[in-house]
C-alpha cells in the first residue's frame, strides 16, 4: 500500500528541458553582454546547456530523490481511534500561491492532507466525507490536466495536484458513494 517517492523523467521531459535549457541560458547571456558574438553565443549556450541537460537528468533526480524522499516517505497522519489507513497519494494542496507538498490520505471516515516538513506552510488538513459536496477535475495554472478540485458544505474549497488523475478522483469519488 505504502508507495515511494521517487523522480522520473521520460525522454520527452529530458529533451525539452535540454532545450529549454540551452536557448534560455543563451538568451539570457545575449542580454547580459550586448558584445557577445553570435559565434561565442552558440558556443556558450551549447557547452552550459549540455552541462546542465546531464545535471538534471543524472544527478537532480538522484539528489531529489534522496533529499526530499525521506521526507515524503515518512509522513504519517493524525488518525482517529477507530480510523483506519486505505490509500496514500502523494499530491501538492495550493494554499494561496504555495503549491504546499505532501501526501493525501484515504481513510474509511475522512480525506486527509499532511504536508511534508520541506513546505514552509506545514501541518494537516482533514475533510470528512459526509462535508464533501462536489469533487471535480480542474487544470492547475490552466494549462495541465491534473488537478482535482473539493467543495465542501461551508464552501471551502481544496485544489489539489496529483499524477493519474482519473485514477485517484475514481478513489476519492468512491470513497464518497460507500
Amino acid at each position: 500500500m505504502e508507495k515511494k517517492f521517487e523522480v522520473k523523467l521520460n525522454w520527452k521531459q529530458i529533451t525539452l528541458l535540454s532545450v529549454s535549457v540551452t536557448f534560455g541560458y543563451g538568451f539570457i547571456l545575449y542580454l547580459l553582454d550586448n558584445e557577445l558574438t553570435l559565434k561565442n553565443l552558440v558556443g556558450q549556450s551549447l557547452i552550459y546547456g549540455v552541462a546542465m541537460t546531464l545535471f538534471f537528468i543524472f544527478l537532480f533526480p538522484k539528489l531529489k530523490n534522496k533529499l526530499v524522499g525521506k521526507r515524503v516517505d515518512t509522513i504519517k497522519p493524525g488518525l482517529l481511534a477507530d480510523e483506519v489507513l486505505e490509500r496514500e497519494i502523494f499530491a501538492n494542496l495550493f494554499r494561496g500561491f504555495e503549491g504546499v507538498g505532501g501526501k493525501i490520505f484515504l481513510t474509511n471516515q475522512r480525506l486527509i492532507f499532511k504536508s511534508h516538513s520541506l513546505n514552509i506552510q506545514k501541518g494537516q488538513t482533514n475533510i470528512d466525507y459526509n462535508d464533501i459536496v462536489s469533487v471535480t477535475k480542474r487544470k492547475t495554472f490552466k494549462l495541465r490536466d491534473n488537478g482535482i478540485k473539493i467543495t465542501t458544505k461551508k464552501g471551502d474549497e481544496y485544489c489539489f495536484v496529483v499524477n493519474n488523475r482519473d485514477v485517484e478522483l475514481k478513489n476519492i469519488l468512491d470513497k464518497l458513494n460507500v
